[in-house]
């Protein structure tokens, strides 16, 4: 019961919640820096979607290929 309702009471930032948190990000790292931040975090969200679409794809293909080894079965009467 305790943990369904610090899952309720956990949710995403409203309007001027995200105002402050980019606030304190300008603070922290300055206006020159948070371009460079954004290209790595674009860079990584990149990487992390080649890699996803990859292992789908890995996935298929061995699924197509265990289908095409396996042996039909054919019932005899």
């Amino acid at each position: 019961m305790l943990v369904a309702n610090s899952l309720l009471m956990i949710s995403m930032p409203g309007g001027s919640e995200w105002i402050l948190i980019i606030l304190v990000v300008l603070l922290l790292f300055g206006g020159r820096k948070i371009p460079e931040l954004m290209r790595g975090l674009g860079r990584g969200i990149r990487e992390f979607n080649d890699a996803k679409n990859n292992v789908k794809q890995e996935i298929e293909e061995g699924i197509k290929e265990k289908d095409a080894k396996a042996p039909t079965s054919t019932s005899q009467s």
